[in-house]
């Protein structure tokens, strides 16, 4: 007797509607050991307590070692009693003066942040005051800041308006990251951005957001593509972000792809205007990228993995394992070529590299030794701590 044909046929594969969850990621050893005893304060607090998970509360061993930090003590006296630092947002030091002359407030609150000091700590607290401000719709010039003078000179609606933006978003990624994501005024703030991001991605301007200016391509003012800003601002805000899958799977999307080869300049009402925070594809493309720019490649991976993207992109997770493979027996980061401390000339890294002052001797390898431990630690690696 022949077989019955339906008996041949293989039953169908059951199909799960849950993706699968990553596979298990190698542990990271981590020198805890070494970096207590060749760190600087804030380095060794959030080696202690952001990786190891070590307690810091009121009285403990750690607790004071971000306050005690003599650097942190003199960014913070340079604040203005209006809790701004000189009278600016986002303009950076000097290579020439002080290592802090002239910073602007955002960055230095993120920097105190990066420090280890509380949202409570007097200078932090001083500064939110101004940072909520700018949040609001407040058409205040004086709100306007180091953008103030060019735009009094040549007022233009449309780069008004952009400005206004720019500072916005930069100081929600400083009160984000100081910790105030259960404010009500910084989750409407981010709801705006993302609103705004996720409308361009779903967009067909997305996929072709460019125009011809004369011999010259620039982004459509209607583009409306996500700020490193924006990012840093959504990596510390965990909560919220789970409440806007759909919106987060679409900036991953974005994310991964390619960059463009033109020049990041926008048309703002009759004018090109550069756009340097625009992220407009994958910042950590290939190894090249990485020997570039070392500061700015842990930068991003950290950005992605406090996003929760890191594991999801095998190119990323790659550039995190060569990190790794970089550290030696005892676990300590050694750069891949040469025994200088890297270097990096990307504004958005200032905050946060080198939190190290000594560039000197074992300390020029904390900084980069304490991110590749932060880096394991949020994309969910488990750390053996040595």
């Amino acid at each position: 007797m022949s077989a019955n044909p339906a008996l041949l046929i293989p039953p169908a594969p059951t199909v799960s509607v849950f993706p699968s969850p990553p596979p298990p990621l190698a542990t990271l050893e981590f020198p805890i050991g070494w970096l207590l005893d060749h760190a600087a304060p804030p380095i060794k607090y959030r080696a202690a307590v952001d990786v190891a998970g070590l307690s810091a509360g009121v009285g403990s061993g750690l607790s004071h070692l971000p306050y005690a930090f003599e650097p942190a003590l003199r960014l913070a006296v340079q604040q203005s009693t209006d809790g701004v630092w000189n009278n600016s947002m986002l303009a950076l030091p000097s290579h020439r003066g002080d290592e802090f002359e002239g910073v602007g407030t955002v960055h230095a609150v993120r920097r105190l942040a990066e420090y280890g000091w509380d949202k409570e700590s007097p200078s932090i607290y001083h500064a939110r005051r101004i940072l909520f401000r700018l949040l609001a719709e407040d058409n205040d010039p004086a709100l306007l800041f180091e953008f103030g003078p060019a735009l009094a000179k040549k007022p233009d609606a449309a780069a008004i308006i952009s400005a206004r933006q720019t500072l916005r978003e930069a100081a929600a990624a400083a009160l984000a990251q100081a910790g105030f994501e259960s404010d009500p005024r910084l989750r409407g703030v981010a709801n705006r951005v993302l609103e705004k991001i996720f409308n361009f991605l779903k967009s067909p301007l997305a996929e072709k957001p460019w125009i011809r200016i004369g011999n010259r391509q620039v982004l459509a003012a209607e583009a409306h593509p996500p700020s490193v800003s924006a990012l840093a601002m959504l990596a510390h805000m965990p909560l919220f972000r789970n409440e806007h899958y759909e919106e987060m799977e679409a900036l991953y999307r974005w994310l991964m792809r390619p960059l463009p080869r033109q020049e990041q300049v926008q048309l703002v009402g009759k004018r090109m205007v550069p756009v340097p925070l625009f992220v407009l594809g994958d910042m950590l493309p290939h190894r090249n990228a990485v020997e570039a720019d070392v500061p700015a490649a842990l930068a991003w991976l950290e950005l992605v993995a406090r996003l929760g993207f890191l594991r999801r992109n095998e190119n990323w997770l790659k550039m995190h394992e060569r990190f790794i493979d970089d550290c030696g027996r005892d676990g300590v980061w050694h750069p891949h070529k040469g025994l200088s401390m890297p270097r990096s000339s990307n504004p958005w890294c200032w905050a946060s590299y080198p939190l190290e002052p000594s560039h000197a001797g074992d300390e020029r390898w904390t900084d980069a030794t304490f991110r590749i431990g932060l880096i394991a630690r949020y994309s969910g690696r488990a750390i053996n701590l040595r």
